[in-house]
């Protein structure tokens, strides 16, 4: 169906976005260089949103005052049709609300809006999530973009860094089970630079739980690369198959998985944002394509 994506483009870049969770599913370059992952059989998405939770509930269920409903990992945006609310040649805009299906999973009342626009070499993602409801909304939100890795074809894998605009050497955090390990490890960025080997996700993610950059860039031996930035986003998580892909995801969050020890309400869970009856929340994600860095 043609109205299930619709391309935008400028001068240096084309971003494909299809109705199905609101994906952005093809990233090129004025060159013709797809960027982001193809969604091959290792891993069959691109770039999902994780809403209204980020990572996972303890036994995949959200408590709220005295019930439980099944949410499982990163909530149910990414798998279901927004709604086309504007559609340009160089923009576009969806929006999601709640419904009888998703207030049996999670019993808040929501609107969640994603506009994408391009200038010149850069993708930005606007999102804003308002509470159209009469209680607070409690809620995380997180990007998951998959890029290619390397970046470019024939390219070594070993031979690519991110390069961060701060120095992050604070202790990371690792998951168990999905859920949040009380304890943090030494950080594998050394300064503003990690070096990116397929052995440092053995253990599943990286998680910068209070990260000082609000951008990192990705680049290969002498370039291409790009640069992810972000607003509003308080984490930051580094992925891919712990058993090796050919994809790398950089994943601004504002939220986590659940604590191991934490079984409360969900209201109560850390890394949430309560958003006040009629009120949003508003979350910028970057993306730059450049040459070389």
């Amino acid at each position: 169906m043609m109205d299930d994506r619709h391309t935008i483009s400028a001068g240096g870049i084309s971003a494909t976005i299809k109705a199905e969770g609101a994906e952005l599913c093809s990233l090129t370059t004025a060159g013709g260089l797809e960027l982001l992952w193809q969604a091959g059989p290792e891993w069959p998405r691109h770039s999902p949103w994780l809403f209204p939770i980020v990572g996972r509930l303890k036994n995949d269920q959200l408590r709220h005052r005295g019930k439980t409903y099944p949410l499982t990992q990163h909530g149910f945006a990414r798998d279901l049709r927004f709604a086309w609310l504007e559609r340009t040649t160089r923009s576009c805009t969806l929006q999601l609300t709640d419904s009888e299906a998703t207030r049996a999973r999670y019993p808040f009342a929501f609107r969640l809006t994603i506009a994408f626009r391009v200038d010149a070499a850069s993708l930005e993602a606007k999102i804003e999530i308002e509470n159209p409801g009469e209680e607070v909304l409690p809620a995380s939100f997180g990007a998951h973009p998959a890029f290619n890795w390397p970046l470019a074809p024939g390219a070594s894998k070993q031979e690519s860094v991110l390069i961060f605009t701060e120095n992050e050497t604070a202790p990371i955090r690792r998951l168990s089970g999905g859920l949040m390990r009380p304890e943090g490890e030494r950080s594998p960025i050394q300064g503003t630079r990690l070096t990116l080997s397929e052995r440092l996700f053995d253990q599943d993610a990286i998680i910068l739980d209070a990260p000082r950059s609000t951008a990192v860039s990705y680049i290969g031996p002498g370039g291409p690369g790009l640069t992810v930035g972000w607003d509003g986003f308080r984490e930051l998580g580094i992925w891919s198959k712990p058993s090796g892909a050919p994809f790398l995801c950089i994943e601004p969050w504002r939220g986590y998985a659940s604590p191991l020890e934490f079984d409360g309400e969900f209201i109560d869970k850390p890394g949430l944002m309560h958003i006040a009856p009629g009120a949003a929340e508003t979350l910028m994600l970057r993306i730059k394509a450049h040459e070389a860095i």
